[in-house]
């Protein structure tokens, strides 16, 4: 109960800070360790040239030194894609977006041989993916060789146009009845590759119509209620769906490609880009490769496009001491960590969380730090106490013509918590007497330190236990919990909630009224006091003393106490040793009688040595012939080594083994038994007939 008490503090204060917080940061170094981690070659290779383009892209906007060496591997896969004839238009596309960025050695007649085929797909393109491949795919040689151009950009430009829809969405072809966001995106893309194509120069009536389109996309943008602003697709059909990050991402290549090459400005509101902005910065460090692509890549296209320039206002740290006098630092930077222009950050109020006071300071510049390359403010306001707040900042830029090209969100609010040392005061524990309230017992505490009180009490008296807390300012102080635990030696407790009135935090138990939730237990209960809270530096869990309780014995009809949960990983701990009673040997014969029978077992041996020398064996019969000497050598070489088996069957074989060993030689007892015996009547039959 001790763990789950501290773990539900902690829990609360972590809850307490994280509540209704929408901060964002900007890419950082979190970013490129996950890049390095999440696109990790499988033997210096990726799956397909996608993911190849995606890696080296990744890496190339992170600005990544120590990355995967896959350049060559690269420069193999583009150069086998550009010369078959065979390879599909998308892996083609992404051939060249890898080539773009790896400046692989393409030779001329190759160029030729992507260029005509690249032309012949845009002249036979049905469907947006066609369009999209073939016409990037043109951008890009274009990029490297230069002299790249369509011939009828119009007609291609209204083709195109043709799988458009009235709420600002696109169809991937005349047949699919659906619109989606991620092919506005996607058409986008590629009427910008079109403009960029173009010779001669596009009708710029045909551009100026898409500037309507895609307000009317943007009406169907979607909100989070941290301001963040993202396009989703309704799930249709599951297996063109894609998510929110796809789909928005799409959006942004799209819109900022399409921005970069025509002269007319969007119609497209600022705060709507840095809503975008906040929607990529706020996933966070995607666990996913492809996630982490789209977040890199198009927080890069907001990087550099012709719009509106995010610049994003974020804190390393939004937790302040009061007691260490902490300055209050700001930075405000790209969406990619680049260095914002002139500007300056005002501070322009301060609230109480969850009041709808004023201000507790007024307007004020912080100071820009050179070296740092942040914003500051020293010294916090005198009527910044302990507590949570919300700090409101503006950016303000010192160039009238930086505010069409950045875009800074209006003012922030940014949740502040400023912490510090609650000092603890007149700590005290006493036990009272029930009918007239007098002190008994009192004790002093000091719950700095350690504190080994010994009480003991009756169910006729009281207990109470107070103490006082104070802010670095001397005012009250609130915690969000301060809990009295009190634990029998038999493991049940019970958590008390300490009530305040100020300053003055106080609780009195009255044994008399609890005896029911005691169970009846009397006995030792040790005594914890917990105070805690987001912004106290000095939260406590003390171990206080112990009280002696003397309770009336428990009724019949009284409720027992609860079993106690078992702790779970006593199960993993040691087992008592098991202890095996076996059968008593049974009892064993005299020795004497154990060598008798031993000398009988030999007496067969012996009687067949003693017949062997009566019947009078010789060698008369060996043969003397060679081979038949080598069969008669062989069958009596295997009597002896089955004689041997039987020895050693009963020193250490089992029987499988001797069974097995004696099937062997069996076989060769046989074979060269029968030879023997063979020749012997052979040599019989020939001294008969002479």
């Amino acid at each position: 109960m001790a763990r789950s008490l501290v773990g539900f503090t902690v829990l609360l204060l972590f809850l307490s800070i994280c509540e209704s917080t929408s901060f964002f940061q900007p890419i950082s170094d979190s970013h490129r360790s996950a890049a390095v981690e999440l696109f990790s070659p499988d033997h210096g290779s990726f799956k397909s040239l996608e993911e190849t383009y995606e890696a080296l892209r990744t890496f190339d906007v992170l600005g990544i030194e120590k990355k995967p060496d896959v350049t060559a591997t690269a420069c193999r896969l583009v150069s086998e894609t550009v010369g078959s004839s065979s390879s599909t238009l998308k892996d083609l596309f992404y051939a060249l977006k890898a080539n773009s960025i790896v400046k692989c050695k393409i030779n001329d007649k190759a160029y030729q041989g992507i260029i005509t085929r690249l032309n012949a797909a845009v002249d036979g393109a049905s469907s947006l993916p066609d369009f999209y491949y073939s016409v990037g795919g043109l951008l890009l040689v274009k990029g490297s060789k230069g002299d790249v151009h369509l011939a009828d950009a119009d007609g291609i430009f209204r083709s195109v146009k043709a799988f458009r829809q009235s709420d600002g969405r696109w169809r991937f072809s005349s047949n699919s009845p659906e619109s989606s966001a991620f092919a506005a995106g996607i058409a986008l893309e590629t009427l910008a590759g079109v403009v960029s194509l173009a010779s001669p120069e596009l009708d710029q009536s045909l551009i100026s119509t898409l500037n309507s389109d895609i307000s009317k996309l943007f009406d169907s943008i979607e909100k989070y209620d941290d301001g963040a602003l993202y396009f989703d697709d309704k799930l249709v059909d599951g297996h063109d769906h894609q998510g929110p990050l796809a789909t928005t991402s799409s959006v942004v290549r799209g819109l900022t490609a399409f921005a970069a090459v025509t002269d007319e400005r969007l119609n497209i509101p600022s705060n709507k880009i840095f809503g975008l902005a906040n929607f990529f910065l706020g996933i966070g460090v995607p666990g996913d490769a492809k996630d982490l692509f789209n977040q890199i890549d198009s927080l890069a296209c907001l990087e550099s496009n012709r719009v509106s320039i995010p610049l994003i206002l974020s804190l390393p740290s939004t937790v302040l001491s009061v007691t260490k006098e902490d300055s209050l630092q700001v930075n405000v930077n790209t969406v990619l960590g680049s260095n914002a222009p002139p500007l300056t950050v005002k501070l322009v109020g301060v609230f109480t969380s969850g009041s709808k006071a004023a201000s507790l300071v007024e307007s004020q510049e912080l100071v820009f730090d050179d070296g740092t390359g942040m914003y500051n403010l020293n010294n916090l306001p005198k009527s910044i106490d302990v507590g949570s707040y919300t700090f409101v900042f503006e950016i303000v830029l010192h160039e009238p013509e930086h505010e069409k090209i950045y875009v800074t969100g209006g003012q922030k609010k940014v949740p502040i918590f400023a912490s510090g040392l609650i000092k603890i005061e007149n700590a005290e524990i006493a036990v009272l007497d029930s009918d007239l309230g007098s002190i008994e017992t009192q004790k002093k505490l000091d719950l700095a330190g350690q504190n080994a009180v010994s009480l003991s009490a009756n169910h006729l008296q009281k207990l109470r236990v107070s103490f006082k807390l104070t802010t670095p300012h001397g005012l009250a102080f609130k915690p969000h919990q301060a809990l009295l635990k009190l634990r029998h030696e038999s493991k049940v407790e019970h958590i008390f909630v300490v009530g305040n009135s100020g300053k003055q935090f106080e609780i009195v138990l009255n044994f008399l009224g609890l005896v029911e939730k005691f169970f009846y237990l009397s006995g030792r209960y040790d005594i914890e006091l917990a105070v805690g809270d987001a912004v106290m530096e000095n939260s406590l869990l003390r171990a206080i003393g112990h009280i002696e309780l003397d309770l009336p014995e428990p009724p019949e009809k009284a409720t027992r106490p609860p079993p106690q949960p078992v702790d779970p990983y006593s199960r993993y701990g040691p087992k008592a040793e098991i202890t095996h009673i076996f059968r008593a040997p049974e009892k064993r014969p005299p020795k004497e009688l154990s060598l008798a029978f031993l000398g009988l077992t030999f007496l067969p041996l012996l009687g067949f040595l003693i017949g062997l020398l009566r019947l009078g064996v010789n060698l008369k019969n060996f043969p003397s012939n060679t081979v038949p000497a080598t069969f008669a050598t062989l069958f009596h070489v295997s009597i002896g080594a089955v004689l041997s088996l039987y020895v050693l069957f009963w020193l250490k074989l089992d029987i499988f083994q001797t069974l097995k060993l004696l099937g062997f030689l069996g076989v060769i007892l046989v074979l060269v038994g029968h030879r023997v015996l063979s020749y012997l009547a052979a040599t019989s039959a020939k001294l008969k007939s002479a």
